[in-house]
């Protein structure tokens, strides 16, 4: 795969498409890079929303699916970026082998429904980005996004939408300036993920150590410019 501002399959421009911002890094709690050299966040806004995937994004979704076959499955966890997420999973305290890795559970769909389907414009992206590159990505609704985005660990009694209980202790959460908007790789809050009544995407990468840049980059850039085609 070329890193992006390289040609692949003929022009490939070097900024953003229209109607994508470029990629942002995200803040991090003190003390977290420390514990977890290589965290990271990165951004970027595309003007696009939920809703049906367009025809060519379908059929870009099928051509996926006959490129991964059930032997890419089993081989992906040994390559470099699925390990790392592995790795970085088991250092939060999640077993890999039942919490899946985006992009295991990416695999694991394409082998129990025989093909990746059709689940809407940022799901399909989404799903295109993380096959692809192997990168965690995940989408939020622009409007209810305040600021930058980040990684930090909970406060007591901190909850967010839709959840009845407080948050435990010590969960990293995904945060803008004002809440927490998702349990890192588990659960996205109530109200602000990217749907049908969405009109502004932000995309967020996860990087974890292990994860190069380049590759962050790329996910971003795939997924948005598979909700703009």
């Amino acid at each position: 795969m070329a890193p992006r501002g390289q040609a692949r399959g003929g022009e490939r421009p070097d900024l953003p498409p229209e109607g994508e911002s470029a990629p942002e890094p995200g803040w991090l709690e003190p003390g977290l890079e420390q514990e977890f050299p290589g965290l990271g966040i990165f951004t970027t806004t595309v003007d696009a929303g939920g809703g049906r995937s367009p025809e060519a994004l379908r059929e870009r979704l099928r051509e996926l699916s006959d490129r991964v076959a059930g032997q890419e499955a089993i081989l992906l966890r040994q390559r470099p970026i699925p390990w790392a997420y592995r790795v970085f999973f088991r250092q939060i305290g999640l077993d890999p082998d039942s919490t899946r890795t985006p992009p295991e559970e990416l695999m694991l769909d394409r082998i129990k429904g025989g093909r990746l389907k059709s689940h809407g414009r940022v799901e399909d992206a989404i799903a295109i980005a993380v096959a692809e590159t192997g990168v965690a990505v995940l989408a939020f609704d622009a409007a209810q996004v305040e600021g930058r985005l980040g990684l930090r660990i909970s406060t007591e009694k901190e909850r967010f939408a839709g959840r009845v209980s407080p948050l435990p202790p010590g969960t990293m959460v995904i945060a803008d300036e004002r809440r927490p908007l998702a349990v890192l790789f588990r659960a996205v809050a109530e109200g602000v993920e990217a749907g049908r009544g969405s009109e502004r995407t932000t995309l967020a990468a996860i990087r974890v150590k292990g994860v190069p840049d380049v590759a962050v980059e790329e996910a971003l850039w795939l997924a948005a410019s598979a909700m703009l085609a």
